[in-house]
């Protein structure tokens, strides 16, 4: 595990801020280390980098992110939440490429002020998660700042040779579906900020998805043998499902009325004037982790089923053809997109 060096940022020795509070090293050595226990060549995170080799006829899946808080989350946020959260939103690319979780490496930027028990939460997090998914930390790097929080990961996953999910593989013909259901953490996000208020038992639901997205490695198999392309919805359904559209050479044509929705975001859905309009807003708001999936038509009931049988619904919502550009329709009729999905800039 890699700690900052540089002239004025050494860690060691700091007088105030996290780790004069925690001490450098203890850091490392007694929430991080032991982490990374599950993986030999970790070396216990004493060296500057971790070796690592994919079993044989498998490939490496690399992903990276980075979260920034007042951006991603923000300062009150459980520690614990906010480490899950960053983890498995790396997590859903791999599933999205039909891998195998295996292994990540994280950089964090703590702010001066950060205390040693949130650091504890927050890595009592990865540790839950460890252990939910299979996967392992194997180093990284560590420094302070002014802030804000920063958490940058790298995840790492394996498919067999050539077995790799990518964007590019939809054909003409071929059947868009989702996973799950969509719009559910926008949803959450505004019940957790008070701009939208909805009875408990919704609410608490639609929060819990926007917290903790489930990234769909159960169905990373069933993904390889029956999809031709697929992406994770971080940014929105239109814009993601679009990027398979791009990347394939292929026009795409979504049903807004076919789109799954939750039992939450249906009672939301009943208080619009315009369900077209909502529809649109749901499936613009990012942040869902579920899949979009590029299916041939006889694949579909095979997919249905295996996703069936890990507990998770599959739905049907609209189709590639030849030609260029995305088509968004609700009951036939054409909807002006002005946003398609979350951007940075």
């Amino acid at each position: 595990m890699r700690q900052d060096k540089s002239p004025g940022r050494s860690l060691l020795g700091r007088k105030s801020g996290f780790m004069a509070r925690y001490g450098e090293f203890d850091l490392i050595a007694s929430l991080l280390a032991p982490l990374a226990s599950g993986h030999p060549g970790a070396y216990g995170l004493r060296d500057d980098a971790a070796t690592i080799a994919p079993d044989d006829g498998h490939e490496f899946v690399v992903t990276a992110d980075t979260l920034v808080e007042g951006r991603h989350f923000s300062e009150g946020d459980d520690a614990g939440g906010i480490a899950r959260k960053a983890l498995r939103a790396n997590l859903s690319d791999l599933a999205a490429m039909g891998a195998r979780a295996r292994f990540y490496l994280s950089s964090l930027v703590w702010p001066d002020k950060t205390e040693a028990e949130f650091q504890r939460r927050f890595v009592s997090g990865w540790a839950a998660d460890q252990e939910r998914y299979g996967v392992t930390l194997i180093g990284g790097d560590i420094t302070a700042s002014p802030g804000p929080f920063v958490i940058q990961i790298t995840a790492i996953g394996d498919v067999p040779l050539g077995r790799a999910v990518r964007r590019g593989g939809a054909r003409p013909g071929d059947l868009l579906a989702v996973t799950g259901t969509i719009g559910d953490a926008g949803l959450g996000l505004a019940c957790r900020t008070g701009k939208l208020d909805l009875e408990d038992r919704h609410s608490q639901a639609l929060i819990e998805r926007h917290l903790r997205p489930e990234p769909r490695l159960g169905i990373a198999e069933a993904l390889r043998r029956y999809a031709n392309a697929a992406v994770d919805i971080s940014d929105g359904l239109i814009a993601d499902a679009g990027h398979i559209a791009s990347a394939s050479d292929c026009s795409l044509t979504i049903d807004l009325e076919d789109m799954p929705v939750s039992a939450g975001a249906q009672a939301w859905l009943d208080r619009q004037q315009d369900e077209a309009a909502g529809r649109v807003a749901l499936a613009t708001s990012g942040d869902d982790y579920e899949l979009a999936c590029a299916v041939p038509p006889d694949h579909v009931g095979g997919f249905a089923d295996a996703c069936r049988h890990a507990g998770l619904g599959l739905t049907v919502l609209g189709r590639f053809d030849a030609g260029e550009g995305v088509t968004v329709r609700h009951r036939g009729k054409t909807r002006e997109i002005s946003r398609a999905g979350f951007t940075h800039f």
